[in-house]
């Protein structure tokens, strides 16, 4: 049950890093305000299990890994993905909306 609760407290966090780096970025609105908070909750519980399910929670010394690590990749992904998805996603609007502009 204990590492239950870990995955909680690490999903909470990469959570609301998501909802902050969503309200930072410039491009926000080229893209919904799941997609930083999906990416980070989504890399987390992936990096979590894998490192549950390798033990490492149990190891002495290494049982910060199954929380620090996952924080942090999920943290990583809420600040990319949405980088990379805002920048193509407008850079795609400007064309189509060209291109409308161009046929009337």
């Amino acid at each position: 049950m204990e590492t239950v609760w870990s995955l909680v407290i690490v999903i909470l966090v990469v959570a609301a890093a998501g909802f902050i780096a969503w309200a930072t970025d410039h491009h926000h609105d080229a893209y919904g305000i799941m997609l930083p908070v999906g990416a980070a909750v989504a890399s987390a519980c992936l990096t979590w299990i894998i490192l549950v399910f390798a033990g490492t929670g149990y190891i002495a010394g290494l049982t910060w890994m199954p929380w620090v690590l996952p924080m942090a990749v999920g943290i990583a992904a809420a600040v990319c993905v949405p980088v990379l998805v805002g920048r193509r996603r407008t850079k795609r609007d400007v064309v189509a909306l060209t291109e409308i502009l161009r046929r009337s």
